[in-house]
């Protein structure tokens, strides 16, 4: 069924020719004498598209475009006037009106500018989609005591300006927390930048933070915006900030102080508004008095500390952890929503999970692509998880003794090089690409990979 559109005009034969046009362009149409009567008709079946005519009797069209945006802020409108002036058009755009349209109308007009209101209306709607499906796919999922306690400090951080520093092992979860951090600001509708200060070398991160000019150095033939400069307005996330080198940290410290930077190679100071939340699973005090890390980036990273805590010690999140991946995941492959055995899901919850949720996640996702079948049993699990019993109790610090045991060593490498083969492949061998799919350092990808004998294909 093709689009409803609301043609609001005073004037029959304009009503008539207009509901007659579009109709052959297959929408269906709905007419309103006045004002008053469109909303009564928006308000029995709400249109995709009102047009609306600005001089009528009873309620006229600007009162009427005020009443519509104040019940259903959504929705597209286009006025139309024959005795309109620019003042009156832009006053109508900013009450919420999409265009506006001089009489005597253009047939062919009309029609290509109602195709753009609902080709845009459609991309919002498409837009908002994808967006839900992103934050979903970034929940925070689990109602453990020491979960629900970092949501509430999420929460009372969100709101501020303050800079944040998340600490937490790999893979527990701390760019969640930056994200939900953002999306909880007022600077949500703004942009969210990441950068992971361990995957990029030393030589390419100043130029991936603050830009350069064209010129700057070999390669750099066309001046770049830094994140920074892309973040203006929003949140910048430092992941592993703990391996930024002493050089950058200086011009960090900067950005935090002064809101100010160069791009590289460049003379002109820009200034940005931006929030800084950053993460690492270093122990900064320790890097500091080692002369890793700069004392006064510390104290200026560190307003709010949020501390992730590690999956073995929220281990009741995990059953809803485990369904919440095998929604994602299937839903990503185009598949059947799989579901995990409860006995299957009780191994699951014995494993210490070192790797945290990120080892959780890409075990999920194996599984929803290798698994025969909709149901995951047991057999199916990896063996140093689905194992003898001494393989399954690995609670209360026994994981690192089961662990030394050669054939679940070799069980659990097994598994991670054919999964780390099959998300190259996926990635045409890109290492990269690869890494940030797994939510992996470059680094200690390509460490395994170089472990494991992987042959890199070109």
């Amino acid at each position: 069924m093709g689009a409803t559109i609301l043609v609001v005009d005073d004037e029959e034969s304009i009503r008539t020719s207009l509901a007659g046009i579009l109709e052959d362009e297959g929408y269906a149409t709905q007419c309103a004498v006045d004002g008053v009567e469109a909303l009564e008709l928006a308000k029995k079946e709400l249109p995709d598209l009102v047009l609306l005519d600005i001089w009528m009797p009873r309620l006229d069209g600007m009162d009427t475009l005020k009443k519509l945006k104040e019940l259903y802020p959504d929705l597209a409108v286009v006025m139309m006037s024959g005795h309109g002036t620019i003042e009156t058009a832009v006053r109508s755009t900013k009450m919420g009106a999409y265009d506006f349209i001089e009489k005597p109308l253009s047939l062919e007009k009309v029609i290509v500018t109602v195709a753009n209101v609902l080709s845009m209306r459609r991309l919002r709607e498409e837009n908002d989609s994808l967006r839900g499906l992103v934050l979903q796919d970034h929940e925070m999922v689990g109602t453990s005591p020491l979960l629900k306690q970092l949501r509430e400090e999420i929460a009372l951080v969100a709101p501020s300006n303050a800079s944040v520093l998340i600490t937490g092992e790999n893979g527990t979860g701390k760019e969640l927390v930056a994200r939900a951090i953002h999306y909880h600001s007022p600077r949500r509708d703004n942009p969210f930048m990441e950068i992971n200060c361990a995957a990029i070398p030393e030589e390419l991160i100043e130029s991936e933070l603050f830009g350069h000019e064209r010129g700057a150095f070999t390669g750099a033939v066309a001046q770049k915006k830094g994140k920074f400069e892309l973040a203006d307005g929003g949140t910048m996330f430092l992941d592993e900030i703990g391996d930024m080198s002493l050089k950058t940290q200086a011009k960090v410290l900067r950005v935090l102080q002064e809101r100010k930077f160069e791009r590289v190679g460049g003379t002109r100071t820009l200034e940005v508004d931006v929030r800084i939340v950053a993460a690492t699973n270093k122990v900064l005090d320790e890097e500091i008095r080692a002369g890793n890390f700069r004392e006064d980036l510390f104290y200026r990273l560190n307003v709010v500390s949020l501390k992730v805590p590690p999956l073995r010690e929220r281990s009741a999140d995990i059953p809803a952890l485990i369904a919440h991946f095998l929604q994602m995941f299937s839903r990503r492959e185009g598949r059947q929503q799989k579901m995990m055995v409860p006995e299957a899901v009780a191994h699951m919850k014995q494993y210490d999970w070192p790797g945290n949720v990120r080892e959780l996640k890409n075990i999920i996702e194996r599984l929803v692509i290798m698994a025969a079948g909709q149901t995951i049993s047991v057999s199916q699990l990896p063996d140093y998880i689905a194992g003898g019993e001494e393989a399954r109790g690995l609670g209360g610090g026994r994981l690192d003794s089961v662990l030394e045991r050669n054939s679940l060593r070799e069980a659990r490498e097994e598994f991670e090089k054919e999964f780390i083969i099959q998300k190259l492949e996926e990635h045409d061998w890109n290492i990269s690409k690869t890494a940030e799919s797994i939510e992996l350092e470059r680094s200690n990808l390509h460490r395994k990979i170089k472990s494991y004998g992987i042959d890199l294909k070109k």
